[in-house]
């Protein structure tokens, strides 16, 4: 870098070396002044004022004779820290307000400041043609603007860690220079960087203690020995082995002072956990009271990473236990083969049912990140509905899946979504008791503006199209209201009825919600809301409305939310009510 004055060169190297450190404190806030200092700069100028008062510090304990020695320093200080955001020339005076303790104040003119004339940013080598370094490179310090000393290291910065990141390691600046004419207040940047030859990701070996087989490893390591080096390459693979279950630590590196011919080979050092664990917990939600949760989990039965594991919930209105056994595929982190047994008993409003379960799951994660679910399940269920309606079904129920969630945290996301839709059906002529298709989909969408106030929105709908609805079970019928539903009304009470006044389920669901959150203290949210839906027959029957207001706390385990709704049409059942529920909101 070269400066020139208009009394000749920067007079110190390390009077420069201050100059940059300190010219990236203006980007940042900094603390208030102390107290025996006062710097006034005219002008709207907080930037400026900002950085000389991070440069100058806290000055306390000063007598007023040693107040007006250090004069000289603070004015250079100043000189110095306006200096370093394009003000070369300012006028500074001085004076002492006497007092206890004395207060020595600052006025500062900034003057005109050095503006950016040229500026020359080139990429030699084969870097100048990978798209990926050129684009987004910083626009700022740009021709015309006033000269910043720290967007200029930014800049050099940028393209120093981006040859890093991307791989090319050889390389270095060329030319490298910031030139400033205070004079004529012009200021020329010319930064020239040689990339030279990119390097390779190389062959991924893992250590040998760890118990899975190496064919099974393989299928995490997503690039090609040859790849061009990516630093993000390198991360994914070590957080996809995090991530997957199967290990308690996973560190990879590929350290380019191991390259040979520029091929870096790649190191995955990882530990297996604990085989085994079995939680149990206890919860409470208002839509079936206390319930009791346990899991059981085999994380990897055999060297290809196999698992297998049991669940069951207990509560008054509904008991299920079921098992799995689950099969990695390529990739694993992603895709698998599930297959599960289950059974269910439940006894809600005016439904009792007893259902059976096996079937299978084939889990893929599709290249533009959308998780397809491809299942095939068989059920039998026996149903009673009030006292009018009993029967039993068999079903095979092939499906699919297809869901994607965009989320910038798994526990209290600010912003998002989720969309899903599932469609399965059974046929009479496929080992079926009935001609039965379900095709349900949701939405749900969140918004954070000026940090504190939270949009939040869902729909869903789902349809049942059959050649005899009584015959199909209530599992596949549907149901409304409740904590996750239409609140202020209770737990699946929204249904057509039958002559006696039974909810006998839905052929449609229709439900909406709208809600406002604020955040009045850390980690404390009100909430106001409208949901409205139902579970109908026809299209044009009407919907239930609920209004209400909560309040939201962001506890370490996800949201735990507290409502109080009221439903606005008694003929459904509304009323006054009190809901509670936890989980993330997407």
């Amino acid at each position: 870098m070269q400066i020139r004055q208009a009394s000749g060169r920067y007079r110190a190297c390390n009077r420069l070396l201050r100059l940059l450190a300190w010219a990236t404190l203006s980007l940042a806030p900094t603390a208030s002044l102390a107290n025996q200092v006062d710097i006034r700069i005219k002008g709207d100028y907080p930037g400026l004022l900002d950085n000389a008062r991070a440069f100058v510090g806290e000055v306390e304990g000063r007598s007023l004779s040693s107040l007006r020695r250090y004069g000289d320093t603070v004015e250079e200080d100043i000189r110095q820290a306006v200096r370093a955001l394009g003000y070369y020339d300012p006028a500074i005076s001085r004076r002492i307000k006497e007092g206890d303790p004395p207060v020595l104040i600052m006025e500062v003119t900034p003057g005109e400041p050095v503006r950016v004339a040229s500026r020359q940013v080139t990429i030699t080598g084969p870097a100048g043609d990978d798209p990926e370094f050129n684009t987004t490179l910083p626009e700022q310090p740009a021709v015309g603007a006033v000269l910043n000393h720290g967007q200029y290291e930014s800049l050099r910065q940028t393209i120093s860690s981006r040859a890093s990141r991307l791989g090319y390691f050889d390389g270095s600046f060329e030319q490298r220079r910031l030139a400033v004419n205070p004079e004529t207040r012009e200021a020329d940047i010319l930064l020239r960087f040689a990339s030279g030859e990119r390097y390779r990701l190389g062959d991924v070996t893992f250590n040998e203690d760890q118990v899975f087989d190496q064919s099974f490893l393989d299928r995490f390591v997503q690039f090609e020995p040859g790849t061009p080096y990516h630093a993000d390459k390198v991360a994914k693979l070590s957080s996809d082995l995090s991530n997957s279950g199967y290990f308690s630590q996973a560190l990879v590196t590929a350290p380019p002072g191991e390259a040979s011919d520029k091929e870096i080979p790649v190191s995955a050092r990882v530990s297996e956990r604990e085989p085994r664990s079995l939680g149990v917990g206890v919860g409470f939600s208002t839509d079936v009271g206390p319930r009791f949760r346990g899991t059981w989990e085999e994380h990897w039965i055999n060297p290809q990473g196999h698992r297998r594991g049991a669940d069951t919930e207990l509560s008054v209105p509904r008991q299920n236990l079921t098992g799995w056994y689950e099969i990695p595929l390529d990739p694993p982190m992603t895709d698998s083969m599930r297959f599960g047994a289950g059974y269910q008993r439940q006894d809600i409003e005016d439904v009792q049912s007893d259902r059976l379960t096996f079937g299978s799951q084939w889990r893929h994660l599709m290249d533009n990140d959308w998780s397809r679910v491809v299942s095939l399940r068989w059920e039998r269920e026996r149903y009673d509905i009030g006292d009018s309606e009993s029967g039993s079904s068999r079903l095979l129920l092939p499906g699919i899946s297809f869901s994607r969630l965009e989320s910038d945290s798994p526990i209290d996301p600010s912003r998002g979504y989720r969309l899903q839709m599932d469609v399965t059906g059974g046929s009479r002529e496929i080992f079926s008791t009935v001609d039965v298709l379900q095709v349900t989909s949701k939405a749900r969408g969140l918004i954070t503006l000026a940090d504190n106030h939270r949009f939040l929105a869902r729909v869903e709908a789902g349809a049942v199209g059959t050649n005899d609805f009584s015959g199909v079970p209530p599992s596949l019928r549907f149901f409304t209201g409740g904590d996750q539903s239409v609140r202020g009304y209770g737990y699946e009470t929204l249904s057509p009825e039958d002559d006696a006044g039974d909810g006998v389920g839905g052929r449609y669901k229709l439900v909406g919600s709208a809600e406002y959150q604020y955040e009045f203290v850390e980690n404390w949210r009100v909430a106001g809301f409208m949901d409205q839906g139902n579970a109908i027959d026809h299209l044009n029957d009407p919907l239930a409305t609920g209004v209400g207001v909560g309040i939201r706390w962001i506890s370490p385990v996800g949201p735990l939310r507290l409502d109080v709704a009221k439903g606005l049409d008694e003929e459904f059942g509304g009323g006054w009510r009190l809901h509670f529920s936890m989980g993330p909101e997407l």
